[in-house]
């Protein structure tokens, strides 16, 4: 025993073994001082585990994850660990946001094994990549009812040094187990009563007072809200309804969100929304966009409003990534930490006295009472700014429009001085698949609010994904610096592809219309599985996985087979041609045995099965720029029509040959609407009242 800690204290001051120093993840980048031996994934370091016969030791984790940065200091970070690291294990460092894929196949080992998933990651590995044991975090001694990191390394490496056969039926079973997984449960054509019943049954597990489902810790969860919104609108039902208000006006007036910088948080800690974990990740911010978006059209609420508004101005302000040089590149980073100077939510948080001195006693009084500011604070000492207590009925609230000017006026003054404290760390890479989320979500929100500036936004991002983040041909997943790393992932390709349907139904521009139709056929050629239907996570050409993944199965994103069934749906509408809606029939039927399994991770294939089957085309024959088409576009990007596909066409062109509204044209040479359920239009509508009425009727359900 000896000679071995000998030997591990000796190798923890090899600082050059190290090798994260040239990566570009800023995650990466954090542990590339560590004693730690890291190697970024890949063939150099399963290599030499092999030559060393050593087991693997694979952490994952992100930049804004706070406990991944608990886990780094008091483990990573401490020479004896590390050096009993370097002596039993080869060591790699994973950014799960730029390998999704490395992370989901260890993720679900992990789940395997029974244990709760999670980040940081620590998985166990043959020198084959074959998975053994793992968990998440584990402390430097014994406490939390876990073992310390130390033991762990001392009794894992044990039972691979003289445990083989265990170690292979352990690997042997995960793998199978793994295999199974990705096989899915396909079954018949999905009716639209299923849809409404997964919505029914989820509904039940609203919590009836601060919304959200469950308790602690609770997460926005925005696709099943945009499920129940679907629903209502369908149905009539105020208990749906009732829900996805309910949940966005307490998160929208709670600590989760940043009251002076805009945005959510990514969870909550508590049940009442008041604790944020602090990270601030674009794929939230994207997809609660889309829902306040939803509810502004559909309630005229100046909450939900001014909620989009403040988020918009959040991404454009702080959410742009640069380019090499140091400029502004158009692609859209990834996450704000939840740490700053060592301390999770400090950037955040405010005491009374900072908020005396900064405000001023009228307006410190004011805010304090607005803002929840008491001398004991809220959290650990400290105020978490929300406003729950306009809240406590559940309704969206505001003070009258003069409070509201003076609080605004505060809330720039603190803003301003929070701009001067340690920022929390930023990541900067640009991810395409979350870059799509944001462009659908800004192209969607800047037709409804009016703001042209937005949509210029959207459109500059995914100019910087065509020009940066593709070669040959083919998409990557991550960008950063001018470097561009890592193949593709369906998430990729199908939320890239809904970007480009967004913004062709934004701007009437044709070629992003095609470019969604190049991507979806690069997922046809690489990601389709053509034994089982539908989309594997990864393409056939991606190296170095022990198996690729499928699922429909949401996660904190929407599952992209989900998304890309949207996608195909809309293809179908928009041009016409049968393969589309033959690939979104296989796909539905594919995963709709999932629905017998677990419904609560299936909202985005539900709500793309909604457009599949009953899909609004709206046809306007107009040119656009003109008041009177104007008008009538107004007339849908102001109301909440999730299965809407507009089309705006001049009135020299034409629709695809087999269109509704084929061969339909102007009344009296003047700007002409029509709105078309399955095979029939409705009568060529010119006035943009009648039109309005027009689709807010209901279609009957096939």
């Amino acid at each position: 025993m000896a000679d071995t800690e000998t030997s591990h204290t000796a190798a923890a001051g090899q600082a050059d073994g190290n090798r994260l120093g040239a990566e570009t993840s800023p995650y990466l980048l954090q542990h590339r001082d560590n004693p730690v031996a890291w190697q970024a994934w890949g063939e150099t370091a399963f290599a030499a585990a092999r030559a060393a016969d050593k087991p693997v030791l694979l952490s994952v984790g992100y930049a804004a994850c706070h406990w991944c940065h608990v886990m780094a200091h008091e483990c990573f970070e401490d020479p004896e660990i590390a050096g009993l690291m370097n002596t039993l294990f080869v060591n790699i460092k994973v950014d799960r946001e730029e390998r999704p894929d490395i992370d989901s196949i260890y993720q679900a080992a992990l789940a395997l094994l029974g244990e709760h998933g999670g980040w940081p990651l620590t998985m166990f590995l043959t020198p084959a990549g074959e998975p053994f044991w793992g968990g998440t975090y584990f402390p430097p001694t014994p406490r939390y009812g876990r073992p310390s990191f130390p033991q762990v390394l001392h009794a894992v490496a044990e039972i691979y040094a003289n445990d083989k056969a265990r170690i292979e039926k352990n690997t042997t079973a995960l793998k199978d187990a793994l295999d199974r997984l990705s096989q899915n449960l396909s079954g018949t054509a999905i009716p639209p009563q299923a849809i409404d019943q997964v919505a029914q049954h989820l509904v039940g597990e609203i919590d009836p007072v601060d919304g959200g489902i469950g308790g602690a810790p609770k997460f926005p969860q925005p696709a099943i809200l945009k499920l129940f919104w679907r629903a209502w609108k369908r149905s009539g039902d105020p208990a749906l309804r009732h829900a996805v208000e309910l949940t966005m006006t307490k998160m929208a007036q709670g600590g989760i969100y940043d009251h002076l910088g805009g945005g959510f948080a990514r969870y909550a800690t508590d049940a009442r929304w008041l604790v944020p974990h602090f990270e601030k990740m674009l794929y939230d911010n994207a997809q609660l966009l889309e829902v306040l978006t939803w509810l502004w059209q559909d309630t005229g609420h100046p909450l939900y409003a001014a909620r989009a508004r403040e988020t918009v101005a959040w991404v454009l302000r702080e959410m742009i990534a640069d380019d090499a040089d140091g400029e502004p590149s158009g692609g859209f980073a990834a996450t704000l930490d939840a740490d700053s100077d060592g301390e999770e939510g400090k950037f955040y948080v405010w005491s009374e006295k900072e908020i005396d001195t900064l405000l001023g006693d009228d307006d410190a009084a004011l805010f304090k009472t607005h803002y929840d500011v008491t001398p004991q604070g809220n959290w650990e000492g400290k105020t978490i700014l929300n406003r729950t207590a306009l809240t406590q009925s559940g309704q969206p609230a505001l003070a009258d429009a003069a409070t509201e000017v003076r609080l605004a006026a505060c809330r720039d003054i603190l803003l301003a001085e929070r701009a001067k404290r340690v920022w929390p760390g930023w990541d900067d890479k640009v991810l395409a698949d979350w870059n799509g989320l944001m462009i659908a979500a800004l192209a969607e929100a800047a037709t409804a609010f009016g703001e042209p500036a937005w949509l210029a936004a959207a459109e500059r991002a995914f100019a910087f994904v065509c020009r940066e983040m593709e070669r040959d041909g083919r998409l990557y997943h991550s960008w950063r610096h001018g470097i561009l790393k890592h193949p593709a992932t369906l998430d990729d390709y199908a939320n890239m592809a809904a970007a480009a349907i967004a913004l062709n139904e934004a701007t009437g521009q044709g070629d992003y219309l095609a470019k969604a139709e190049v991507w979806t056929a690069q997922l046809d050629r690489h990601y389709w599985d053509a034994q089982n239907g539908g989309y594997f996570l990864t393409a056939d050409d991606t190296p170095d996985l022990i198996v690729r993944t499928k699922t429909a199965y949401d996660s904190a994103v929407p599952a992209g087979n989900g998304t890309v069934l949207g996608v195909l749906a809309r293809l179908f509408y928009l041009t016409g041609k049968p393969a589309y809606r033959e690939r979104a029939d296989a796909l539905a039927t594919a995963f709709s045995g999932e629905l017998a399994r677990n419904v609560f991770p299936l909202a985005a294939l539900l709500n793309s099965v909604d457009v599949l089957i009953t899909g609004t085309q709206v046809v306007i024959v107009g040119q656009r720029g003109t008041s009177a088409t104007d008008a009538l576009i107004g007339a849908v990007t102001s109301r909440c029509l999730p299965t809407r596909i507009l089309q705006v066409i001049a009135p020299d062109e034409r629709l695809p040959d087999g269109h509704p509204a084929a061969g339909k044209g102007q009344v009296d040479n003047r700007p002409t609407a029509y709105v078309c359920h399955g095979p029939s239009c409705s009568l060529p509508m010119t006035d943009p009242e009648a039109f309005a009425a027009a689709l807010n009727t209901k279609p009957t359900q096939p």
